[in-house]
């Protein structure tokens, strides 16, 4: 940290023009970023439902249409007339630009499976043929064709039109949280430094964290499929941390300057001090994030990049571009004043007069403490998960509203069959396990290449239907369920059919259904791995900042209380269907997206060490200088509370403006991560780490001599 901070010290005009030409360069290729993002990437790749996807597409030549239109003729759609206005409105869509083909109800022979059970509403599917244009077109279709149209009702469903409708929806509500979250953080920072130009420092770091992040987002775009929402991820993050950082950093150094340094020793005991806490705060981020790696999910996967990305241009920015800043700026970063605060905190202030509070009662603030966070964590005893669909959206979005027309209005599931795969078998062991399947209450039928099957037999006459189910030395059977194929419903039947004895060697289930199973079951087969690394990462780099054993542990342990509470409190309100008079409406299924609440849950252990650091960094300088442990963390406390309560503030608040999103989804990033922000700088950090601490005494600073050489060794102390 000394080289970098006599490096800056030197050639501070360099850094600091040369950092901000880097970024603004970068953009010509970052905003391009935008157009190469994908929905989806909430499957598991590696599965059997995705090998049977990728089966029925190169060896069965099944192309599913990316838009199902759904027309409603209220006379009844057996008539002369229905079929005129289908054949009419079949026509036009045809006929549109990059539609390969056009199919419905009446062109594929009046089939009653694609009729609702009471006659009046049929199926028609359009396949688009360039991948690149599947949420244009869709949407053309939506706004040309939803509503009346002669004497039908239509209504568009399906991927297509779903992405359409989430991306469009999330690009208006980013420019919605961000109106909404930068005044609020704006606000906040004039009255923690009680300057205007001194609060537009950390804004700085935050645009250039933004900014910088761009291009490397746009890099990734080039190797792999990356999530739409790692915007919203990348402008949450950026400002949240770019501004958390910058706010230790400028506070360190106003800090110094009211000490008696020159502004160049004032920089460089800042980049000696608050530098290594961010420094350290960074890694520690980084290597929770990169926890999301070992999820087979590119939605997680993505994250884990995205995440990486905005920490490290949050730290570089940080150390880099605002040291610099400061040297050249000095004492004229108090211009603008508006009004005076107390840049050094009275050793007897509020803060200091909390943990004194706190640590004369220990075990009482404690066991309160932990009830509390408990009675939050209880509340997520009860948790489903379950996987994104249309309902993401809010229920009066349009493409919601056709979806259940499917949902409600049609005996089974036309769009969203069981597949199944079965290799090397006769027709009489197809027959007798389609016949087994059949048996099933929650199946309607089982399509075949020899015809339909349903719990009264095979139906004659239908295999000329089905002939081109049957490829080589595989057979397809098409499961038609009555269940919601991603739900507890849905997994349960998947399972369930996995779990029956074909007698046929080779099976491989796939559909929505077991797409949705092996999600949920990529996410537990690795959700261990990944809480393993996140633990010994922690462990280690906290170490190596505190030279300490006791005190990571403690940290860890009390993280995962603030997240299992967080946890509780989602499952409240998102499952349950509670707060919508704060946050808005959105539809309540009964479970909880599995991809979003790992998200959650990583980005709030990560955030959340943020604050361990902002205050050990403070307690272990007060013990350093020879005071004791109950006064080392009173003076700690007192002189980083406001800090950690600005910072969570912020941070909150870049993440809460995302709950106003229509996407539930967003609604849960942004108010899962603020509650755990605000939940971990007022409960853990105020309350029950000086508790803690003050029980473990000396132990807090114990270590094993041949682990305190390693500390000294490679702990930046310098």
């Amino acid at each position: 940290m000394k080289i970098l901070a006599s490096a800056l010290v030197r050639h501070r005009r360099l850094a600091l023009w040369s950092f901000i030409s880097i970024v603004l360069f970068s953009l010509i290729w970052g905003v391009q970023a935008f157009g190469n993002l994908k929905a989806g990437g909430y499957d598991d790749p590696g599965s059997d439902s995705a090998k049977v996807n990728t089966m029925l597409a190169k060896d069965f030549g099944q192309q599913d249409p990316e838009v199902v239109m759904l027309l409603d003729f209220k006379a009844g759609a057996d008539n002369p007339a229905a079929a005129a206005t289908a054949s009419d409105i079949g026509a036009k869509v045809a006929a549109m630009p990059g539609i390969q083909y056009v199919s419905s109800y009446y062109t594929l022979g009046m089939p009653s499976t694609l009729k609702s059970s009471d006659g009046n509403e049929v199926y028609m599917f359009a396949k688009i043929a360039d991948q690149g244009k599947v949420q244009a077109l869709a949407k053309t279709i939506q706004d040309t064709y939803s509503g009346t149209q002669g004497n039908a009702t239509v209504y568009v469903a399906g991927w297509g039109p779903v992405t359409s409708e989430i991306n469009h929806i999330i690009e208006s509500d980013l420019t919605k949280a961000e109106s909404i979250a930068i005044p609020v953080v704006i606000l906040l920072l004039i009255f923690v430094f009680g300057s205007i130009v001194a609060a537009g420092l950390p804004l700085m770091v935050a645009g250039l964290t933004i900014l910088g992040s761009f291009f490397w987002i746009w890099v990734l775009t080039q190797f792999s499929d990356t999530s739409t929402f790692a915007i919203n991820l990348l402008s949450g993050l950026g400002l949240g941390l770019g501004i958390d950082y910058a706010l230790l950093l400028v506070n360190r150094f106003r800090e110094e300057r009211n000490h008696g340094r020159d502004v160049e020793s004032a920089v460089i005991a800042t980049v000696l001090t608050a530098g290594r806490t961010v420094l350290f705060s960074g890694m520690t981020v980084i290597a929770v994030m990169l926890s999301m790696l070992f999820f087979p999910q590119y939605f997680l996967r993505t994250f884990a990049l995205t995440g990486v990305i905005a920490v490290t241009l949050a730290v570089l920015s940080a150390l880099v571009a605002l040291p610099a800043f400061l040297l050249l700026m000095g004492d004229k970063i108090n211009k603008g004043r508006i009004f005076k605060n107390n840049i050094d905190p009275d050793k007897a202030g509020r803060w200091a007069s909390i943990a004194r509070f706190v640590m004369r009662r220990p075990v009482a603030i404690l066991l309160i403490g932990i009830i509390g966070l408990g009675s939050l964590a209880g509340l997520g005893m009860n948790i489903k998960l379950g996987q994104v669909d249309d309902r993401i959206l809010p229920s009066t979005n349009r493409v919601v509203v056709a979806s259940d027309q499917i949902r409600t209005r049609f005996d089974g599931r036309e769009g969203s069959p069981v597949e199944i795969l079965v290799q090397n078998a006769s027709d009489t062991q197809v027959l007798s396990y389609a016949q087994t399947l059949a048996a099933d209450q929650r199946v309607t039928r089982v399509q075949t290449n020899l015809g339909i099957v349903t719990k009264a037999g095979l139906m004659p006459g239908t295999a000329q239907m089905f002939s081109g189910y049957k490829q080589a030395s595989w057979q397809r059977l098409a499961v038609i369920a009555t269940v919601e194929p991603r739900s507890p419903a849905g997994e349960k039947l998947v399972t369930d059919l996995r779990a029956i004895d074909s007698h046929i060697p080779g099976v491989l289930i796939g559909g929505s259904a077991a797409i949705y199973t092996d999600a949920l079951n990529g996410i537990s087969r690795q959700l261990p791995w990944a809480a393993t690394w996140i633990v010994i990462c922690v462990l280690i780099i906290l170490f190596l900042f505190t030279g300490s054993v006791l005190l990571p542990i403690k940290a860890v342990l009390l993280n995962f209380m603030s997240l299992l509470a967080t946890m509780g409190f989602l499952t409240w309100v998102f499952m349950s269907g509670n707060l919508k008079w704060l946050i808005g409406d959105f539809v309540v299924t009964g479970t909880i997206d599995s991809s979003s609440l790992v998200l959650v849950a990583v980005m709030s252990f990560g955030l959340s060490m943020d604050y361990e650091l902002f205050l050990l960094s403070r307690i272990k300088e007060q013990h350093d200088h020879g005071l004791s442990t109950t006064e080392s963390v009173a003076q700690g406390l007192q002189k980083s509370g406001r800090i950690i309560t600005t910072a969570a503030l912020v941070l909150a608040a870049s993440f809460a403006a995302f709950a106003t999103s229509s996407v539930s989804i967003m609604k849960m990033l942004g108010l899962g991560i603020a509650f755990a922000v605000i939940i971990d700088a007022t409960v853990i950090r105020a309350l029950l780490v000086p508790a803690l601490m003050k029980l473990f005494g000396k132990a807090n600073w114990w270590a094993p001599k041949w682990l305190r050489k390693v500390h000294d060794k490679i702990g930046l102390q310098d």
